[in-house]
């Protein structure tokens, strides 16, 4: 199977693969980070907004190179 395959199939060039990935992984972190923070006796809330603020980013730019 060709890196031309999954071109097609999405219609991404293999950078955007590549960065969505990125971000997929990311996100992924930042929730482990959220639930870690969260989990606190004492939560750090600024610490948790911006966690939140990075994810929604992440979650806005994953949106517009997906188109979903």
């Amino acid at each position: 199977m060709s890196d031309m395959s999954v071109v097609s199939d999405h219609g991404q060039s293999p950078a955007v693969h590549q960065r969505i990935s990125s971000l997929q992984q990311e996100h992924h972190k930042l929730e482990e980070n959220l639930a870690r923070e969260e989990a606190r006796p004492m939560p750090d809330s600024l610490a948790i907004a911006s966690i939140k603020r990075r994810k929604l980013a992440i979650k806005d730019e994953l949106s517009a190179l997906t188109g979903k």
